[in-house]
């Protein structure tokens, strides 16, 4: 594993997309339809040993699928992602270039996605994720680490729905670490005028990230 270090300017190796002894590491993909309808994403946090995982997917009309698993064991590949009931994982096929994003869980539907922020009680669903995605520009600096823009091909299948097929859809993905307690919620544009279609998470940490879906992709909802 690489040292916990920052990286400087466009300066990043392919090491800097595996963990780094003694950081907190952070994978986050994110993908939506040209039309804003539906977007999907999904999370992945290590630290001190233990994983978070977090997952959603919105469509225009239909309740907010949520996905989250706190102090999950981190296992020897630390990309693979097992609770009761759920499996999870993010490969980096080529870095700077390529990953396989793919989630099997019983997801909550909910109606409210406020509910998402407290017990997330809603409709256990079926849901998996089968992605790829594909780099379309290089990275870009950010806070403790960096961005990238892409596209993601693949399927997403929904119990009592089928399968969603994705083709080369807009996507993102960040990329952050820090040394242990120095990483809050990612840092999105924030919006007013949004599609309605909202993915909040509620973190062990008592921080809170509130996505919401634009036209231009997720971003942070600016409270009113």
């Amino acid at each position: 594993m690489a040292a916990a270090t920052l990286p400087a300017h466009a300066d990043w190796s392919g090491d800097d997309e595996f963990p780094h002894a003694g950081a907190v590491d952070e994978w986050v993909f994110a993908a939506w339809t040209p039309d804003a309808a539906l977007g999907v994403l999904s999370g992945h946090r290590l630290h001190a040993g233990r994983a978070w995982y977090w997952s959603a997917m919105v469509r225009a009309g239909e309740p907010l699928l949520h996905l989250a698993e706190w102090g999950v064991r981190v296992r020897p590949d630390p990309f693979v992602i097992k609770a009761p009931e759920m499996w999870a994982e993010h490969r980096c096929d080529a870095p700077h270039e390529q990953w396989s994003v793919g989630n099997e869980a019983y997801f909550a539907a909910l109606d409210e996605p406020d509910d998402a922020l407290g017990r997330a009680y809603g409709v256990p669903t079926p849901t998996a994720m089968d992605l790829e995605w594909y780099a379309d520009a290089r990275p870009e600096p950010i806070e403790l680490g960096y961005v990238q823009s892409g596209v993601v091909h693949g399927v997403v299948e929904v119990a009592d729905v089928g399968r969603i097929d994705l083709a080369e859809i807009p996507a993102r993905r960040w990329r952050r670490w820090a040394a242990p307690g120095g990483m809050g919620v990612l840092d999105l544009p924030a919006v007013i005028a949004h599609t309605g279609l909202r993915a909040p998470f509620a973190f062990p940490d008592g921080t809170v990230a509130d996505w919401v879906l634009s036209p231009s992709g997720w971003a942070r909802r600016r409270p009113r």
